[in-house]
């Protein structure tokens, strides 16, 4: 599939769902202490590369941008679908939204003190991953962390239908850690730490700490 094609695919699937999504993701927070702790940790981690601001890539209706906030960062969302970025700067009127692609990302190289990409990767075909993952290395600072969520698992699926029963087509992309963990070496990245997990977020989920080597 070519690029424009599923950008397109997933941007038009995305503001169709937009205010259902945010309907039912709103409080997921509240029931994932894992994953509350591990945004704590990136947090925790984001702060040692010095102030600065944080991306939330793929933000969707903000909740993951909110919660970074309220974590002390400066965190503000990027999301390719506009219907998405309205509803987060309608939920969340004290951060930044911004209309954008993971895939062209339009930041100043190292201009970032964390990236958090929480299972927005998983619209992206593999042969999309290494592109995207070099606009990562090149927004964030030397030693800049990366914090990624994702299903795992080896396969793809269409989905059609989601979020409140609207119409959808989107592939989702489930990837094994190891994987996952190569292509960020292979970026650029070194790979400090991955599990897995299960939650309301996912079935099963993937995490996966890394960091901008400073040599990258």
């Amino acid at each position: 599939m070519n690029p424009e094609a599923w950008l397109a695919e997933t941007r038009a699937s995305y503001d169709t769902v937009a205010t259902s999504y945010a309907d039912q993701v709103r409080h997921l927070l509240d029931q994932t202490p894992y994953e509350r702790a591990v945004l704590a940790v990136f947090a925790e981690l984001a702060r040692t590369t010095g102030t600065g601001p944080v991306a939330d890539v793929g933000c969707g209706p903000g909740r993951i941008t909110a919660h970074l906030s309220g974590l002390g960062l400066d965190a503000f969302g990027i999301d390719l679908s506009p219907a998405m970025v309205e509803v987060a700067r309608r939920e969340h009127p004290g951060l930044r939204f911004e209309v954008g692609s993971m895939t062209e990302l339009d930041l100043p190289d190292a201009s970032l003190a964390g990236l958090a990409a929480w299972y927005s990767l998983i619209h992206v075909p593999d042969a999309g991953i290494t592109p995207v993952l070099a606009h990562f290395r090149r927004v964030l600072r030397p030693g800049g962390p990366l914090l990624i969520s994702f299903h795992v698992g080896d396969e793809s699926q269409l989905k059609t239908q989601g979020y409140g029963g609207h119409p959808m087509h989107v592939h989702v992309h489930r990837r094994r850690p190891d994987q996952l963990a190569t292509w960020l070496k292979e970026a650029g990245f070194t790979v400090e730490a991955q599990l897995t997990l299960t939650s309301a977020e996912s079935r099963r989920g993937g995490i996966l700490f890394a960091r901008r080597r400073p040599d990258a």
